[in-house]
């Protein structure tokens, strides 16, 4: 594989600092013995299956039978699908969900590094630039900013240059070789702020542009489902064949739904939000443990997931319910569109639920099935 070497372009103004030069190389795995291509496609598996156990554990065990949101009573008469139909039709949906990130991953173009000092010092130069809109704002309020900065820079000569329109006269590396004039460079909060904004800021905000998305996608169709009768016959009703849900039985769907809902909406918000495979193995894991989180059946205080939204375990349950079904169509992150549009639960569930177990305990002990 060819290495690329790039040399940036000569400033267009000559007052601006130099950008650097860059080499591009192919970007080293994250882990030595396993290629970024595989990785972020076992992430989100691999984090279904561990956390899902996990809850299967305490499940199975009766380990916190406090924080239940339903009795074992109610998983054995209230569900209408086995366990292991649940477990071989989330497979399926991981198998296609594996084949789609496969073919986006061999669409995309290989992942090059070696460039990030020169992407921040342009975004050290667009402060720069920025800067010199200044004056002419705080002329605005009668304000002279030359002035102003001629006073204090002997004293504050970083926010004097600042006042002056980013002009930093002790700011300078040397000579250039060919013109002889003052090669300028970054101040240091210049460069701090620019580090900042392309190693977290920028992420950040693509991370809940891909958040907002996924949770636009979900809700409109997840609500589109249960208003058309033949989409919901036919498509979403498998899904709702677990009115007790528990954690492995998140991504139990129709296999068309599973790719519709959950893969294509994913890929979508990866894609506009332009992330990185680096940043789309963390928003794929984070939205895989929060969809199995939330249907996990416990209310742990201690799970930090269940309290970073008021869409949690908690919420979600109430949609299995029958009582519960037309409302609280959000998911997987924020309960947005459901406040907005009024379609989040409203009124007691204390008495509702009393009912539920109280009629599946009766079963039970009508079968005479030691739990």
């Amino acid at each position: 594989m060819v290495n690329i070497t790039l040399a940036a372009n000569a400033s267009a103004m000559n007052d601006l600092p130099p950008l650097p030069s860059y080499t591009l190389t192919p970007m080293q795995p994250l882990l030595s013995f396993c290629p970024d291509f595989y990785l972020i496609l076992i992430i989100p598996i691999l984090t279904y299956w561990v956390v899902s156990m996990f809850f299967h554990v305490i499940d199975i065990y009766d380990i916190w039978p406090q924080y239940r949101l339903h009795t074992p009573a109610e998983i054995l008469k209230r569900n209408h699908v086995s366990r292991y139909e649940v477990a071989r039709d989330v497979i399926i949906q991981q198998v296609i969900q594996t084949v789609v990130g496969a073919i986006l991953g061999l669409t995309e173009p290989e992942d090059m590094t070696g460039k990030a000092d020169y992407d921040v010092a342009v975004f050290a130069t667009r402060l720069r630039i920025a800067q010199r809109a200044l004056p002419q704002l705080l002329a605005l309020v009668g304000l002279n900013a030359a002035a102003i900065s001629k006073n204090m820079a002997g004293e504050h000569p970083m926010l004097a240059g600042l006042l002056a329109g980013g002009k930093y006269p002790s700011l300078n590396v040397g000579l250039d070789v060919v013109s002889g004039s003052l090669v300028p460079t970054f101040a240091a909060w210049e460069l701090a702020v620019a580090k900042a904004l392309y190693w977290v800021i920028i992420p950040t905000a693509q991370f809940l542009l891909g958040v907002i998305i996924v949770d636009t996608w979900q809700y409109f169709l997840h609500r589109w489902m249960h208003m058309n009768k033949w989409l919901y016959t036919t498509f979403h009703s498998r899904h709702h064949r677990l009115y007790v849900p528990y954690a492995y039985g998140a991504l139990y769907n129709h296999p068309f739904e599973g790719f519709l809902l959950d893969t294509l909406g994913a890929t979508i918000a990866y894609e506009v939000a332009g992330m990185t495979p680096r940043q789309g193995m963390v928003f794929f894991g984070a939205s895989t443990l929060k969809t199995v989180d939330d249907h996990c059946g416990y209310s742990l205080p201690w799970d930090p997931i269940q309290h970073i939204t008021s869409n949690n375990a908690g919420y979600h349950d109430i949609h299995h319910q029958s009582w519960g079904i037309k409302t609280n169509f959000s998911q997987p992150f924020f309960t947005f569109w459901d406040g907005l549009l009024g379609t989040m639960f409203k009124g007691d569930t204390a008495a509702r639920y009393a009912r539920d177990r109280k009629v599946a305990q009766f079963k039970v002990d009508a079968d005479k099935v030691e739990l």
